[in-house]
């Protein structure tokens, strides 16, 4: 017991270390590193994807631009942003993670605050923030999806390749789409975080102002649409992401339009 206390203590230290920078990416530093690199050691220790081979530029932007989605919107209750970032880094897996619907509204409503209307503009600051983001980290996975098709396709064509480069490809390729795969799976639960806490505002404090919102959420729902097309239907599934016990496997990128469910 009290070595289980001290690894969760030292999990709890590592997590509460990790720095966010700007536009909701984390800020380069020893600290992230580390976070980073415990969580890619965990990862492997838990059998899943974590390749050994260096990231390329493409592959490091895209997971800076999924920090702010992996992260709780409403990030003000310290225990939970260091267990969420924990989570996003890989230290603990995903599935420890039960999915609440009403995290974003109880932190919302839960704050102190002068007028409704703060609540409101907050919300919808939020998701306007969210909206911004998503066309820049679709067009990143998309071009880390296209890299890792050449990577498969070329693996047959390398003349002298033995099992340790085979293998650390394919759970490159892994790693890449689980973690596209993931952003989007939360991006859908994002967005019925904020439907709901949208519905609840109008019934606790009604105001004009939902109106606004209700635009906002709409234009979100917009945007979030870029994300299907990056990978087939059961991706996070095939991942191991909606709660169902599922074997991770390589996703090879999808050709044409898809829908996910949410």
């Amino acid at each position: 017991m009290p070595r289980r206390l001290a690894g969760l203590g030292f999990l709890v230290l590592l997590g509460s270390c990790a720095q966010e920078g700007d536009f909701g990416r984390p800020k380069a530093g020893a600290w992230n590193s580390l976070v980073a690199t415990t969580g890619a050691l965990a990862a492997r220790e838990r059998g899943e994807p974590s390749s050994q081979f260096p990231l390329t530029d493409e592959e490091r932007t895209l997971r800076d631009r999924a920090w702010r989605f992996l992260m709780p919107a409403a990030g003000h209750d310290a225990f939970l942003d260091v267990l969420a970032n924990l989570t996003r880094t890989r230290v603990l897996p995903p599935a420890w993670r039960v999915p609440d619907i009403a995290a974003y509204h109880d932190t919302l409503i839960s704050e102190s605050f002068r007028s409704p209307v703060s609540r409101y503009r907050r919300l919808s600051n939020d998701a306007t923030a969210d909206g911004r983001l998503i066309p820049g980290f679709a067009a990143v996975a998309a071009r880390v999806n296209d890299a890792d098709a050449l990577r498969l396709r070329s693996l047959p064509f390398v003349k002298v390749l033995d099992d340790f480069d085979v293998r650390n490809a394919a759970m490159r390729v892994a790693e890449n789409r689980c973690l596209i795969a993931w952003v989007r799976l939360e991006m859908g639960e994002r967005l019925a975080r904020y439907r709901y806490a949208l519905e609840h505002l109008v019934i606790e404090v009604p105001g004009p102002e939902a109106v606004g919102v209700e635009r906002v959420l709409t234009g979100l729902d917009g945007r979030r649409a870029l994300l299907e097309p990056l990978l087939p239907p059961d991706a996070a599934l095939r991942c191991g992401l909606s709660g169902i016990e599922a074997p991770v496997t390589v996703l090879v990128p999808a050709e044409g339009p898809r829908v996910t469910k949410d």
